[in-house]
């Protein structure tokens, strides 16, 4: 346990980002959860909406710095992807056999 007052008061400020920036990231990977979730079950429809909305919070974490701003490209390429994958695969024409 620190004795100076200032480094007292810097662990006080550390421990309250640390628990916001945790509860930040757990709600990201909720919401990535649910994107992946609605690509699972097949509705295009709730995956596009998902999608937008989990790429507005990375948008939100990564200009708070909570995330980095190369990290947050990642996971949304990656969630868009999925969602545009599904997207294509319910609207292919059936193959003509």
């Amino acid at each position: 346990m620190a004795n100076i007052k200032s480094q007292i008061k810097r662990n006080r400020q550390n421990k309250k980002l640390h628990d916001r920036n945790a509860a930040v990231k757990s709600e990201l990977k909720t919401t990535q959860k649910k994107v992946l979730a609605a690509v699972g079950e097949g509705d295009a429809e709730a995956a596009q909406t998902r999608a937008r909305q989990a790429t507005r919070e990375l948008d939100k974490a990564a200009s708070k710095g909570i995330l980095h701003k190369k990290t947050a490209a990642r996971r949304k390429s990656r969630l868009t992807r999925a969602a545009q994958t599904r997207q294509c695969q319910h609207h292919q024409p059936a193959s003509p056999m």
